[in-house]
């Protein structure tokens, strides 16, 4: 199983990234997915989630409004659509596998992870 995080970089406050999850090696149709990050000497945090077909998604209190996650079921690729960025979303993006299908906030029920990829946000 692959999960292969891309479309990090630096970017200056106010503006847009859009992080792509390719995934390989499993049913993709069958897990809900879920985009999380870590910042340096902090606890990796739930960014978004979304389920098996689209249907629900959800999102932390920091991101709400400004992030937007998606999801293409023929490519086997999530995505996370990240506008209005502020320094305090700097941080390692990872994509994961929810194997209840939901996309939920549970850390424990995602089965797969990526490396992650870097996002940086400059004042």
């Amino acid at each position: 199983v692959q999960l292969q995080a891309s479309g990090g970089g630096l970017v200056q406050a106010g503006g847009s990234l859009r992080l792509s999850c390719a995934v390989s090696g499993l049913t993709f149709g069958s897990y809900g997915m879920g985009w999380f990050r870590q910042a340096p000497g902090k606890e990796r945090e739930f960014v978004a989630g979304i389920s098996r077909r689209s249907g629900d998604t959800r999102y932390s209190d920091s991101v709400k409004g400004r992030f937007a996650i998606s999801r293409d079921n023929a490519k086997n690729t999530v995505y996370l659509q990240m506008n209005s960025l502020k320094p305090e979303d700097t941080a390692v993006y990872s994509c994961a596998a929810d194997f209840r299908g939901s996309g939920t906030t549970t850390i424990a029920s995602y089965e797969f992870w990526g490396q992650g990829t870097q996002v940086t946000v400059s004042s």
